[in-house]
């Protein structure tokens, strides 16, 4: 006779880990937070191309996020005039201010100071976006390059700022030589 409960000890971490390295065909799980293998943005595709967590001290996990990508971008010209999209889950709350604060000291960790002088208007703008988050709240960013870059709030677009230069800045806070986590930008980036 089968131990019904001995084989569920044994087959659902089993399930459990199926699940969580899905392949980018059916999209990706990661802690439990589900990422779709293709999305439509402004009618163009873009596919799935990494998912990673973000952690403090290998421990804390604050978010899940996701890169996405048309499917003829290379993932080295993130940076560049590219359609991209890079989605971010949390798992706790975090005030808007706070996501001020690391926006300036990340850009001002990646981008050139005489550059960052001149987009600290867009700069400002985008900063007056954000919103305050809670456990499963979901911000987008995308850039279009006939649009700009938006930023999204759990499907809700809160505005857009334009142009390549200011896209090229706000990405390098996760895809520049100083990111946010080197092990997240190369976990997005499809290298880990």
């Amino acid at each position: 006779m089968i131990d019904v409960h001995r084989a569920a000890k044994i087959i659902a971490p089993l399930f459990m880990f199926l699940v969580s390295v899905t392949t980018p065909a059916s999209g990706r799980v990661i802690e439990g937070v589900y990422f779709a293998p293709r999305i439509i943005v402004s009618d163009l595709p873009m596919e799935l191309n990494g998912v990673g967590l973000k952690t403090v001290w290998r421990l804390y996990k604050v978010s899940a996020a996701a890169l996405y990508l048309a499917p003829d971008v290379d993932p080295r010209d993130v940076l560049g005039g590219v359609p991209k999209r890079l989605e971010i889950e949390y798992f706790h709350p975090i005030a808007a201010r706070d996501f001020v604060n690391l926006t300036d000291k990340l850009l001002r960790d990646n981008v050139d100071h005489a550059l960052l002088a001149g987009l600290q208007s867009r700069i400002d703008r985008f900063n007056a976006l954000y919103r305050d988050v809670k456990p499963g709240d979901r911000y987008a960013l995308t850039y279009m390059p006939a649009k700009g870059t938006v930023l999204e709030l759990n499907g809700v677009e809160l505005g857009v700022i334009e142009g390549e230069d200011f896209a090229s800045a706000v990405f390098s806070m996760w895809f520049g030589p100083r990111p946010l986590s080197r092990s997240l930008k190369l976990e997005l980036l499809g290298r880990a």
